[in-house]
């Protein structure tokens, strides 16, 4: 299969989707891997190490696109890339279409099969290709939390860790998955108070095991609003699989906490659970929203795009394997979490949460692509 890599249009992206040592795996099972000049570096990976491990170099993206039928990204296609999408092309990458109806409007019109990394599930309900960026999301949260705490970045001017004889931060999580847990992880290495809150009294139990200093609560609105209103810093690490992020702190709640406070919003990308967040950049990540620092970048993870690409690389390089070697109808016939994957296809919306979030017809993968499991 001819395999695509663009350079990341993204302001201030930095990840690549596919690295040099990724792309000697592909090369060497008969694969032809093109590569945009450029892509890489932001990433510290130069074209040589890509001409070294079997890629071709083409100078832009469209010559990109007309080489390739199977296309790896990090984050989700711009206008103009969508513009240049066939019906013979597959998509890999984020996508993140319910909270962005143009975008799967776009990639309908395009026929192409689009395939979203973080709808990639496996029959435990696990979601291998999400897990690095939100592990990475995780730890970042903390310290940019603490960091915009500081009265020099508009903060009110705590340390999260407290000092001798005086209290620690409080540090309130949202969500017990692999971003809130791995938050946690961080918070309460940096000495601050931190609780968790969530719905599932088994992912609570497992983090409490495995973090003993960290309070567990179970998640109910005024539990929430209690905690919410005590915290220092409010970290928002809730998903659901590709539909849109259930709001669980109201405009009210925000407007009642102290001033100073800060609140990073990790689930941004899928329209965030704080009423009052809205998309920020690293440009300019944060905004205040009644006395309420809010930082609400999207691509958090591209902040450290070294470490960010190579975890990324190893999570998706055995599923771009399986779409190379076996094209992408007998690799989704073939597993089911490829199957799962799979959020546009002929020009139809086959999640039904991201139809429903956008107001498309839902078609399910069976109806447009018939599939026996083996």
């Amino acid at each position: 299969m001819r395999i695509g890599v663009p350079r990341e249009i993204r302001e201030e992206e930095y990840r690549v989707a596919l690295t040099p040592a990724g792309t000697r795996e592909l090369a060497g099972r008969g694969h032809q891997v093109y590569v945009e000049q450029g892509a890489g570096e932001g990433s510290l990976f130069p074209d040589d190490a890509y001409v070294a491990a079997g890629a071709k170099l083409v100078p832009d993206a469209p010559a990109l696109f007309a080489e390739a039928d199977l296309i790896v990204k990090v984050k989700e296609p711009l206008q103009q890339e969508f513009l240049r999408l066939e019906p013979r092309h597959v998509l890999f990458t984020y996508l993140h279409l319910a909270r962005d109806g143009g975008l799967t409007r776009g990639l309908l019109d395009s026929g192409a099969t689009c395939i979203a990394y973080e709808t990639v599930e496996m029959p435990d309900g696990r979601l291998p290709l999400l897990a690095p960026m939100s592990e990475i999301a995780g730890r970042l949260a903390p310290q940019v939390g603490a960091y915009f705490l500081e009265r020099m970045s508009g903060g009110k001017g705590k340390l999260l860790g407290g000092a001798t004889g005086v209290k620690a931060a409080n540090v309130v999580i949202l969500g017990a998955g692999i971003a809130g847990s791995n938050a946690a992880f961080l918070a309460a290495g940096m000495g601050a108070h931190a609780k968790v809150l969530d719905i599932d009294l088994r992912a609570l139990a497992e983090l409490e095991h495995r973090l003993p200093g960290v309070q567990t609560l179970h998640s109910d609105q005024l539990t929430i609003e209690e905690e919410v209103n005590k915290a220092d810093l409010v970290i928002g690490a809730v998903l659901v699989a590709g539909a849109r992020t259930p709001v669980l702190v109201s405009e009210e709640v925000v407007r009642a906490m102290q001033l100073g406070s800060v609140i990073v919003d990790l689930s941004i990308d899928q329209g965030g659970c704080v009423a009052t967040s809205r998309m920020t950049t690293h440009r300019q990540p944060t905004f205040t929203a009644h006395g309420v620092i809010h930082y609400c970048v999207d691509n958090m993870a591209g902040v450290v795009p070294v470490t960010s690409t190579l975890a990324l690389t190893n999570a998706t390089l055995p599923f771009i394997l399986a779409v190379a070697d076996r094209g992408v109808v007998d690799a989704a016939r073939s597993d089911p979490a490829i199957a799962r994957g799979i959020n546009v296809m002929e020009g139809k919306v086959t999640r039904p949460e991201v139809a429903e979030a956008t107001g498309n017809p839902y078609f399910p993968l069976e109806y447009v692509l018939p599939i026996e499991y083996t």
